[in-house]
């Protein structure tokens, strides 16, 4: 009994704020001094970005948000490029320039828009950095069809760049819209059982199972859900009459997510099924510490309730996903399910991945100040 209280004390690192902020550094540091700026608007270089700004507005370091402005500027302050909308598409994976008004090409409005609001007061004629923010989701804000967000990343993807749309123009049709997307997303995606999303419509439970027969939650797929939440939340009005609904959601995911942590911290690929794809991953466990995170500081959600899971989700972070050097590991590749016989190591990392973790560092340098 003895040993194991002294290696649980042992287990229990104590952060201060300014450790967090130096790992916040060295893992941004690494990324931007190995991987150039000037990449394209998809939305995996996107996602970093949406975690680099957060860097930014924790430490006001312009250096790091250069690298945004770079990026920003090689793109054109694009997502597509297809000028004529009778040409945009997305009711399919696509990655060519017309499919405008697919999510992947969307979620750099995020970081457009912050960026633009970061230096609109003290800048003349910046209107272009927004201009296609305006167009594209205007577009769609004003159209009548409902059925943009057949996948969960979706969520991540455009739901916030629409709270950030209506943030920006006053103008309610973004909310508006945010609620009927989600609506149809929730149609096909959503158990209501728990709370969860599956991935898309291809593994609904029962039509598809883990090979256990269970139901398959992609990890990373619920962590863009929660996080977009926590996004969307934190830019719509208390007294919106929607705002209960996201808030509900938000809450009860928040619950699910947090009964299917595994003891070391993680969060295995396939949520309730830890053997349908063994081992560490990295960025749904990230994406949904940031996400209680926020609920905590934001006191939507019970710090008394949800500590041990925050906890042992950055101890994880730390401990097995940081490397030395700054690298993160463990994140699963591009994909859109757990793979049976899939394997990560240390040596596994991607833009998105450190997207997820700067997300979840700045959070937590929040929830340690409040202390």
């Amino acid at each position: 009994m003895t040993m194991l209280l002294a290696a649980s004390a042992v287990q229990a690192k104590k952060w201060t704020a300014d450790e967090v902020k130096d790992v916040i550094k060295k893992v941004n540091t690494y990324w931007q001094t190995n991987n150039p700026a000037e990449v394209r608007s998809f939305w995996d270089n996107a996602a970093y970005h949406t975690g680099n700004m957060e860097v930014y507005k924790l430490l006001q370091d312009r250096q790091m948000l250069d690298y945004s402005i770079k990026w920003a500027e090689h793109n054109q302050w694009k997502g597509a490029t297809e000028p004529d909308p009778a040409n945009w598409k997305y009711k399919n994976y696509g990655e060519g320039q017309d499919y405008v008004l697919f999510g992947d090409w969307q979620i750099c409005f995020q970081t457009y828009i912050d960026l633009y609001n970061i230096d609109h007061a003290s800048a003349t004629n910046d209107d272009y950095k927004i201009a296609r923010a305006l167009e594209v989701m205007g577009y769609e804000a004003d159209s009548k069809v409902n059925d943009y967000w057949w996948w969960a990343d979706a969520l991540y993807m455009v739901m916030p760049v629409l709270t950030k749309m209506y943030k920006l123009t006053g103008d309610a049709k973004y909310l508006r819209k945010l609620y009927d997307n989600i609506l149809y997303s929730d149609s096909i995606m959503l158990d209501y059982e728990t709370g969860l999303y599956f991935r898309d419509g291809r593994y609904v439970y029962p039509q598809h199972k883990t090979a256990a027969g269970k139901k398959d939650f992609w990890a990373r797929g619920d962590g863009w859900v929660l996080a977009g939440l926590a996004k969307v939340l934190q830019d719509m009005p208390e007294n919106y009459v929607r705002q209960p609904f996201f808030l509900e959601k938000y809450t009860k995911l928040a619950r699910a997510v947090a009964k299917t942590q595994q003891p070391q911290g993680h969060w295995t690929r396939s949520m309730m099924d830890a053997k349908q794809a063994l081992g560490y991953e990295t960025s749904g466990t990230a994406f949904f510490c940031y996400g209680l995170l926020w609920g905590v500081n934001n006191g939507y959600l019970s710090k008394k309730e949800f500590a041990p899971t925050i906890e042992k989700a950055w101890k994880y972070l730390t401990e097995t996903a940081l490397q030395k050097d700054g690298k993160v590991g463990y994140v699963q590749p591009i994909g859109d399910r757990a793979i049976p016989g899939q394997t990560l190591d240390a040596n596994n990392q991607a833009n998105f991945g450190v997207g997820a973790f700067l997300l979840a560092a700045c959070e937590y340098v929040r929830y340690l100040e409040k202390q």
